[in-house]
């Protein structure tokens, strides 16, 4: 559903913000061994993250990427997925179909259509504080 940069862009949020809980700034090398992708694709997702807001990038001998600690809790996943994906995610056909709407609907339009606006709910519904502390607490995982 997402792209392979959507989901490392969401995987180095997340990363992030534990680590900015901590007043801890993280590497781009640290980021891309935690989330297993590579160094110069990474450095492209987070470039577009710190374009977009979502992350600061901080310079220098302790530099790095970081989250402010109160903006955590704002940041929704939403903003993450169109800041490396754009709103594509909420429009398309489901089974790929250059033309597919409510005069032509593909086999699956009604339920995908369906399917859409529930995770464009839950996009805007969940937050990066939300993913990070059930991290934190055991109840998810990012890796095993």
């Amino acid at each position: 559903m997402f792209s392979k940069a959507c989901e490392y862009g969401i995987k180095a949020s997340i990363y992030i913000a534990l680590n900015s809980y901590d007043g801890n700034r993280v590497s781009l090398k640290e980021i891309a061994k935690e989330i297993d992708s590579p160094e110069a694709f990474t450095a492209k997702i987070l470039q577009a993250l710190v374009r977009d807001k979502i992350i600061n990038s901080v310079k220098g001998a302790y530099g790095g990427f970081e989250i402010p600690k109160e903006a955590i809790a704002s940041i929704k996943l939403s903003q993450i997925v169109n800041s490396i994906d754009g709103d594509s995610i909420y429009h398309g056909c489901g089974l790929g179909l250059n033309v597919c709407d409510e005069n032509h609907p593909c086999p699956v339009h009604d339920q995908f259509k369906t399917i859409r606006n529930e995770l464009k709910i839950m996009l805007e519904s969940t937050n990066l504080e939300q993913m990070a502390l059930d991290i934190k607490s055991g109840a998810s995982f990012l890796k095993i």
